[in-house]
């Protein structure tokens, strides 16, 4: 099973080599990486160059022509996803593909563990992530709900073939939503894992820039407002 990592990037100089640089060390045999340059002024591109990995270009600005971009170059049957400030541990690919085993499973997600924010935030978000996004996510897809699952964008495999049939990444979304939005089209093809086992590890910086109660319920809102849309 070849495992397709896509990594939009828009002006992530001081951030791509550490993460190429993780997930390259993955122990998964098999898998190829895509940095999508997303409008970049910068180096992002000069350095990207320098590691084993496919840089494509998408000049339309936006998270969502990135990840389309992305799964248009892409050869895997698994399309991974991952934010160029992730840091993913080396059994990252392992943990989410040994998922698959179920054929019914149309993808994989799991929480964030914000590794430079301070203690509390850090522990207590990874804690709710871990429970409370994996009960929204199974209590949406009881058979009588059927109202999607919970996906972290910079966290997910989901099966090529399936992300195809719902019609790939829906570019007329800008940012907040946009995992909801995949979501709740791969669950109408199959079931959606949150596992508390798949963690990814990212900065707190969007936290820390825009303040965190602030964020969170920009993130909420959309996440109820997609899933009851």
């Amino acid at each position: 099973m070849k495992i397709s990592v896509i990594i939009p990037c828009h002006n992530e100089e001081k951030n791509i080599a550490a993460t190429l640089g993780a997930i390259l060390a993955q122990t998964h045999p098999d898998f190829e990486v895509i940095v999508v340059n997303n409008a970049s002024n910068d180096r992002t591109v000069e350095i990207a160059s320098q590691f084993p990995v496919k840089v494509v270009t998408e000049s339309r600005k936006g998270l969502l022509w990135a990840r389309e971009c992305g799964r248009m170059n892409a050869c895997g049957d698994i399309i991974a996803n991952i934010d160029a400030d992730c840091l993913p541990e080396p059994d990252w690919l392992m943990r989410g593909a040994s998922r698959f085993k179920n054929v019914r499973v149309a993808a994989v997600s799991g929480p964030y563990d914000y590794y430079d924010a301070g203690p509390f935030f850090r522990y207590s978000s990874l804690f709710f992530q871990k429970y409370i996004y994996m009960f929204f996510s199974e209590l949406f897809q009881l058979p009588f709900i059927r109202k999607g699952a919970t996906l972290i964008g910079g966290n997910n495999l989901i099966r090529a073939d399936i992300l195809k049939k719902a019609g790939g990444y829906d570019t007329s979304i800008l940012f907040y939503g946009e995992d909801t939005n995949t979501a709740k089209r791969v669950a109408a093809h199959g079931r959606v894992v949150f596992s508390p086992s798949v963690v990814m590890k990212t900065s707190a910086r969007r936290f820390k820039e825009e303040g965190t109660f602030h964020l969170m319920g920009k993130y909420w809102y959309h996440f109820f407002k997609t899933i009851f849309s």
